[in-house]
């Protein structure tokens, strides 16, 4: 197996999240396993990760009820065909991945828009879906302009995707750091004790500190260099994973080619 699968057991559910390779960017796909079905939880950036993650699923026994797209990032959705399930998102996800338009896979694969295209739209607020609260909330800001927060109130379980990245070096390329320090202070419950962020492992709530420190040291650090920003960045946390999303951020901010 290319990726790495961590199953964290909260009684009636079960979540299995794939943390994809640090050269796919340690993408996690969350499949949150209720009694009776699975809900897949972003799509990942490389069709062969999909794949595996729909391989592992499949392992499982029970039918995949959906796909939900968190945000716009093409690194969480590019593999969402290969899922064959409804695809979930808010409206205005939908939308930036529309604007988007055809896409391909780090390996060169095409990703028509038509088949990675949202068709069921998510409305915040809760959901039941087979006897378990699903608490759909929307995020504007941060590490993207607008993403989809999930909450599992009765099992104690933080969706927080591309709010959260545990161990592994972070996109900064939306240059909206001071509100990203802001919502991180918001989320902080010691009732969520599993948090699943969308680069990394699962994280139990420490994970907020350590987050707040590196966007700490990346507000610090960022000035109008990359390059000197990317080094600096991984002198000051040598051990984190996916070095890559900086390059990725620094396009955004420098135009810098990756």
């Amino acid at each position: 197996m290319r990726g790495t699968v961590t199953i964290i057991d909260k009684g009636n559910v079960r979540v299995h999240s794939y943390m994809a390779p640090d050269t796919a960017l340690n993408v996690t796909t969350q499949l949150i396993e209720t009694p009776s079905r699975l809900i897949a939880v972003d799509g990942q950036v490389t069709v062969a990760d999909a794949d595996e993650v729909v391989e592992y699923a499949n392992g499982l026994g029970k039918p995949l009820d959906r796909l939900i797209i968190t945000h716009a990032h093409p690194d969480h959705y590019q593999g969402a065909h290969r899922f064959n399930a409804p695809i979930h998102a808010l409206a205005v996800t939908r939308d930036e991945m529309a604007a988007r338009g055809d896409l391909k896979d780090p390996t060169g694969i095409p990703v028509p828009a038509a088949e990675t295209a949202p068709t069921d739209l998510i409305t915040p607020g809760t959901e039941v879906i087979d006897g378990v609260p699903f608490v759909f909330e929307a995020v504007s800001g941060g590490e993207t302009t607008d993403q989809l927060l999930i909450r599992l109130p009765e099992h104690g379980v933080l969706v927080a995707q591309d709010l959260i990245y545990h161990h592994t070096h972070v996109f900064v390329g939306n240059n909206d750091i001071a509100r990203w320090q802001d919502i991180l202070q918001e989320l902080v419950d010691p009732a969520y004790d599993t948090v699943l962020p969308g680069h990394g492992l699962p994280a139990g709530q420490a994970v907020f500190a350590e987050m707040a420190e590196y966007l700490e040291a990346a507000r610090e650090l960022l000035g109008d260099d990359g390059e000197a920003y990317k080094q600096a960045i991984i002198e000051r946390f040598p051990s984190y994973g996916s070095p890559f999303v900086i390059d990725i951020g620094n396009y955004y901010l420098f135009g810098t080619p990756f």
